[in-house]
């Protein structure tokens, strides 16, 4: 990744950086701190941003290898640019061949807006076309990033709401809900359309009530994420601990924090051991 961008990453975790590091390079301490804590499951977000972060497609492949440590509980996410790639529909098949089940896109990362398709960015619309016909999930970053470089103006959910009209088989997730600014606009795509979902990550759950007051309402569109190892998420368990205080109904906290991603992603969750 590029320097500031790694510097970026490293801000508030300082004190735990090299436990970070080392996860990276052992799923299996992975793999154990989710037996500690209580996770069924985890999503790992990955995409290649050659322009923005420095990350080139190699991020697909590692991720790839470190689920293979125990497939059932480590969930790969896969990206194409589509500003750099030459081939999109290839790389997107090639990606589902190799065991990603679920595509991340990141536009502020990758310099271009989530309808961009319609303006002649054509290997965006092979993406969700390839996506599309291969059942492929697709998350699409919604909200502002810090990160150096990053294009905020392409953060926005009603960029989505093109893609939702155009491929309508094709379940979307709105990453973050578009906090902090957009998501009055993330809450209208979800209701509006049966393929839209949202995804409360990088929200404190402390927070979320305040985020999305309606969130009851909206409990069957709605998966759980910390984006943990994030500054300010201390652990995993410890935001499903302070998710379950919030006052909402259990059958909605189950829903948000398990049965949607088995729904979404179309495979039951093993329990934790």
């Amino acid at each position: 990744m590029k320097p500031a961008v790694a510097e970026t990453m490293r801000l508030g975790k300082e004190k735990h950086f090299e436990y970070l590091i080392a996860l990276m390079e052992d799923p299996k301490l992975l793999l154990r701190t989710m037996d500690e804590q209580g996770i069924a499951r985890v999503g790992m977000v990955n995409y290649p941003s050659p322009n923005i972060m420095g990350f080139d497609d190699s991020t697909n492949d590692f991720a790839v290898e470190y689920a293979a440590a125990d497939p059932k509980r480590l969930l790969p996410y896969g990206g194409v640019d589509p500003v750099t790639t030459k081939d999109a529909a290839g790389s997107v098949k090639r990606l589902f061949a190799n065991g990603t089940r679920v595509l991340k896109l990141h536009p502020p990362h990758q310099a271009f807006a989530a309808n961009d398709y319609t303006r002649g960015l054509a290997m965006l619309g092979e993406i969700y076309k390839t996506a599309e016909d291969l059942g492929m999930p697709v998350l699409v970053h919604t909200g502002t990033s810090i990160f150096p470089g990053a294009r905020n103006k392409f953060a926005h959910p009603m960029l989505v709401e093109d893609v939702a009209i155009d491929f309508p088989k094709m379940k979307i997730v709105l990453c973050h809900a578009g906090r902090p600014l957009w998501m009055n606009e993330a809450v209208f795509l979800a209701r509006r359309f049966p393929n839209v979902y949202l995804d409360i990550s990088s929200i404190p759950p402390a927070s979320v009530l305040d985020y999305l007051p309606r969130l009851e309402e909206l409990a069957g569109k709605v998966l759980w994420g910390t984006d943990w190892p994030a500054p300010g998420v201390p652990s995993p368990a410890q935001n499903v601990a302070a998710f379950r205080a919030l006052p909402l109904k259990e059958e909605a906290k189950e829903k948000i924090l398990r049965t949607n991603a088995e729904k979404v992603f179309g495979e039951k969750a093993p329990a934790p051991r």
